[in-house]
């Protein structure tokens, strides 16, 4: 998925999401398994809204994504110092200069990767990291697919397009998501630009096996924004791992 319209409302869609707080969260958990500030790798950045509250907080920044979009639009934000550096690379061809001393992959991420395709980029992550380093990434859990996303509908509407998030609960609890995105221009008239992904599950057992075999041992599993143990009807759990 290339992200191309998607890229352009992506921060106008996502302002319920707390960036600066998510930040904080992340921070929290990073200074109470390892302290100190260092290099951080912000995995699949978007737009790089959490990147920079990550460097806000004293961390030196390198945000990765695929999508060259959603790269173009952190880009035109990256004004301030300190700068960040972006990269327009997959998960599973992580290639970067060194090490780093953390890392985080959020907003459900891993959820759009395969099995195989999160297999590669845990292997490729792992001789980026230095012995110690933390990763943290969320995943939405299967309550979430089955009983939120679903067969579901949702809208969204803005000053400049009205996007309309279709779901498709498959028989694997997998969620198929199809966007279409209207898009007005001066006449009063819309354009309809539509694209398509998957939400992939990954259920404890698979990611506890996958983190292992990469070299990962993992430090503690939460519920999404806080400290406490996931339930029966947590909708995003958070693995805060570190690699061996």
């Amino acid at each position: 998925m290339a992200y191309g319209i998607f890229a352009r409302y992506y921060d106008a869609l996502t302002q319920n999401v707390q960036y600066k707080s998510r930040a904080v969260y992340f921070n929290e958990i990073i200074q109470k398994y390892k302290p100190g500030k260092g290099i951080l790798l912000d995995l699949a950045c978007g737009t790089g809204s959490l990147s920079f509250e990550m460097a806000k907080l004293g961390y030196e920044v390198i945000g990765v994504d695929a999508s060259a979009d959603m790269l173009s639009i952190a880009m035109q934000k990256n004004t301030k110092e300190p700068r960040i550096m972006f990269l327009n690379q997959t998960m599973q061809g992580l290639d970067l200069y060194g090490t780093v001393d953390a890392a985080v992959c959020a907003l459900d991420s891993i959820n759009h990767l395969t099995a195989d395709m999160l297999a590669k980029a845990l292997d490729r992550l792992r001789p980026f990291l230095i012995p110690n380093g933390i990763f943290i990434f969320d995943v939405n859990t299967q309550y979430k697919h089955r009983e939120v996303l679903a067969d579901n509908c949702f809208v969204h509407e803005h000053d400049d397009v009205y996007c309309v998030w279709q779901n498709h609960l498959q028989k694997d609890d997998s969620v198929k998501i199809t966007l279409d995105f209207f898009e007005s221009d001066d006449s009063g008239s819309y354009t309809r630009h539509r694209e398509e992904l998957t939400e992939y599950l990954h259920e404890d057992e698979k990611l506890r096996e996958m983190l292992k075999s990469a070299g990962f041992k993992v430090l503690a599993v939460l519920e999404a924004d806080t400290q406490s143990t996931p339930g029966e009807k947590s909708e995003r759990v958070v693995y805060v791992t570190a690699a061996d």
